[in-house]
């Protein structure tokens, strides 16, 4: 569930953005970042000025987002000779010998691929790899600007998800981690499967994995919130795609009990009697006799939903469990619009994937800072511990007091935790430090990391890097 933060806040607050330009650019920055990873909803409400603004913005004052910089000196002819011909033979001949050096003379150690085939571009669909670059463009912004990762974007036409896979593994070397972005189910489960076994670096699909471990984040605090316990929580999953699939999988590995979580695909429950299951919806297949959306709302404390706009009736949200947790995640539009939500229950939580409304849950808290951890310990995999230790940051987070540049930069006197804040915002300067921490920690008690905890952390800022 990879999709841009709404900009419909910015077209609210244009007037604060522009003195925000004039007198606080940091502040500035902070907001377009953060709301970057919301297109969707961008896109259906925003002016055809504001398209037009969107069009400049990428074209203006250079086309793009993203460039490379030079990392040593360029200017005089002995500069020349040992950044080229005939200084740059010895860094070679050093690679040869020991490929690990390739970590100590490139910048391979701080260099994530965005790669995509452009079969899932946000909510657009299959729009074909071309069309996506504005999209991991973005990504690779984002990279650079919350985590200090260099980033560079990779476009894959390919005739098969095996053509996608032979074509990122051979150029996989040339990375330290590889990020998969939009890529559509049930294909992208094999492509990240195959491509963990045959590569020695992290890789890492977001869509599935960065939306899981936001989304358990934010539950580990709601269920808190609310009194409930995850080992006695049931939950009605709305969608079976990736995103729905790994959020599953995750809170099972938080504590959630299997026999608890009830997914609906199209066809309704995935029960144990139907025949018509791949192998990834057959993992979540349950004894029950529940069968349709009615049945898995009655007596639920839990609703995720990864589906489509307004697919929840009030009248079934009326059914839930005293204290309901409601994640409806659909973009630009969720399952139900959170004023209708609360005008019916006056004791849930509510979160979206909308930066306009409380709660978003947004990728950007989690993937640049789990890329920064992995990369620093060297990491081989980003395996299930580092995701769960990810989350895990991510929510404790949300239990200490708000910097008052957070505050500032929503235009808000406090935050703090409670039905209207479970989660951290994108903003918020204290995620490079905890979560990177939490998962190079991670991927060295799991054996995954080559290199120690590093010194250096945690990190206070990108100049720490």
């Amino acid at each position: 569930m990879i999709d841009f933060a709404s900009f419909a806040g910015f077209i609210g607050q244009i007037l604060v953005f522009i003195v925000a330009l004039l007198y606080k650019p940091s502040v500035l920055l902070g907001l377009v970042l953060a709301s970057i990873e919301n297109y969707g909803n961008w896109k259906s409400k925003m002016s055809e000025d504001m398209k037009q603004a969107a069009l400049d913005y990428h074209e203006f004052p250079k086309p793009g987002k993203i460039s490379i910089e030079l990392s040593t000196p360029a200017q005089t002819s002995r500069d020349l000779a040992l950044a080229y011909s005939p200084g740059v033979a010895e860094p070679v001949k050093a690679i040869a010998a020991n490929p690990e050096d390739a970590y100590r003379y490139t910048g391979k150690g701080n260099l994530v691929a965005v790669i995509t085939d452009g079969s899932a571009i946000l909510g657009l669909g299959n729009l074909g790899p071309l069309a996506s670059k504005p999209v991991m463009e973005g990504k690779s912004l984002l990279f650079k600007r919350f985590a200090g990762v260099d980033s560079i974007d990779v476009e894959v036409e390919s005739e098969s998800p095996q053509a996608f896979i032979d074509t990122v593994r051979r150029i996989a070397n040339t990375y330290g981690g590889i990020n998969l972005e939009d890529i559509k189910a049930p294909e992208c489960f094999e492509i990240e499967r195959t491509l963990i076994e045959q590569c020695s670096i992290p890789v890492f699909h977001d869509d599935q994995h960065g939306t899981a471990i936001v989304t358990v984040a934010g539950m580990i605090n709601a269920l808190e919130i609310q009194g409930k316990k995850i080992e006695d929580a049931t939950m009605t999953v709305l969608g079976a795609g990736a995103a729905a699939i790994s959020c599953s999988k995750l809170l099972i590995l938080a504590g959630m009990k299997p026999e608890n979580i009830f997914m609906i695909d199209r066809k309704g429950v995935i029960h144990s009697g139907r025949d018509d299951l791949n192998q990834y919806k057959a993992m979540f297949a349950v004894e029950t006799d529940k069968r349709t959306l009615a049945d898995a709302m009655d007596g639920a404390d839990i609703f995720l939903g990864l589906s489509g706009p307004n697919l929840l009736a009030p009248e079934l949200l009326k059914t839930m469990a005293p204290n309901p947790i409601v994640f409806a995640c659909s973009n630009p539009d969720p399952e139900i619009a959170p004023a209708l939500a609360h005008e019916v229950r006056d004791d849930l939580i509510m979160s979206t994937g909308r930066s306009d409304f409380p709660n978003q849950v947004n990728n950007v808290l989690g993937f640049p800072f789990i890329f920064r951890g992995a990369l620093d310990v060297r990491a081989t995999a980003i395996n299930e511990e580092m995701k769960l230790a990810a989350a895990y940051a991510i929510a404790g987070l949300a239990k200490e007091p708000v910097p008052q540049e957070v505050l500032t930069a929503y235009g808000v006197d406090s935050l703090e935790l409670g039905r209207e804040y479970i989660i951290p915002k994108p903003t918020d300067s204290r995620l490079l430090g905890a979560v990177s921490a939490a998962v190079a920690k991670a991927a060295v008690d799991t054996g995954v990391a080559q290199l120690p905890y590093p010194a250096n952390y945690p990190l206070n800022s990108v100049d720490d890097i």
